[in-house]
């Protein structure tokens, strides 16, 4: 098969639609992963959302070939032993059973081999693929360790910015014991046999029965977020793991990380934008 196809449009209509009128060798199935994979361009500029609406004269792209330098790489901060970016929704941090090569420690590994062959790179935190904003990774292994062995300590703040589903009391707490079953779904035990897990988060806006949050996490456990607001009632919109009925990328985003760099004793913060998705919905 070809690299990649260009098709001029020739009538408005969405985007998925479009495409499928247009590729009958294509299963609908198969045009979402080239949405999901950013493998799909409407004038040279990637769209992930299948109902984008695309106009007369369009220029629609389609590659073929999954390539990690589809993603954008946003680099937020940088000195010789870290490196902050904004990892986008969709990207893996790192590898799993099903997914070898698209990941965000790859895209950041080719980049810093691209400055200095000899680097190697190191994860020290990871998000979930589906949650976008600030990922950090470390130039060398004694980084590394310093960062990760002391993150508990040296993490002041770790802010998310969620849209949930339906109106939450305007501040609140949850804090529960995490665990996960064989299906990898994690859940909140009865008794405190899991993981211990605390969100604090507040309402900034309310609008169409959906709430824009900012969430604190307290402690960094896996799927936090997404549960403690789907187990009390007001998923996040696009989660369809966790209860969510809007179709949607995932609304959350992490957009501040705010530590103590262990290197200098000195505050250390990193911010990533909020995505154009969530502007769509509430003026953030």
């Amino acid at each position: 098969m070809q690299k990649q196809q260009t098709f001029i449009v020739n009538e408005t209509n969405k985007l998925l639609d479009y495409i499928i009128n247009i590729k009958k060798d294509l299963s609908k199935k198969k045009i979402k992963q080239y949405l999901k994979y950013n493998m799909i361009l409407v004038n040279d500029k990637i769209i992930t959302n299948a109902n984008y609406i695309v106009n007369s004269n369009d220029k629609i792209t389609i590659n073929y070939n999954k390539n990690i330098n589809t993603f954008p790489l946003e680099i937020l901060y940088e000195d010789k032993d870290i490196i902050a970016i904004n990892k986008p929704s969709g990207l893996l941090s790192i590898s799993n059973d099903k997914e070898k090569e698209i990941t965000a420690f790859k895209l950041v590994r080719e980049y810093v081999k691209s400055n200095n062959p000899k680097t190697f790179l190191f994860v020290i935190h990871r998000l979930d693929q589906e949650t976008s904003g600030v990922l950090m990774f470390a130039k060398n292994e004694k980084t590394k360790f310093l960062f990760q062995n002391n993150w508990n300590n040296i993490v002041k703040k770790r802010l998310y910015i969620a849209i949930v589903e339906g109106k939450i009391k305007p501040s609140g707490r949850f804090h529960s014991f995490l665990k996960e079953n064989k299906a990898g779904m994690v859940y909140s035990t009865k008794n405190k046999e899991g993981k211990e897990a605390i969100t604090d988060y507040r309402v900034l806006k309310e609008k169409d029965n959906k709430s824009i949050l900012e969430v604190n996490i307290l402690t960094g456990r896996r799927n936090q977020i997404r549960v403690h607001l789907s187990e009390n009632s007001h998923p996040i919109i696009g989660d369809k793991k966790y209860g969510s009925k809007i179709k949607s990328r995932l609304m959350l985003h992490a957009y501040l990380l705010e530590l103590i760099d262990p290197r200098t004793n000195k505050l250390l913060t990193i911010k990533a934008k909020i995505p154009k998705e969530f502007e769509v919905n509430f003026d953030v």
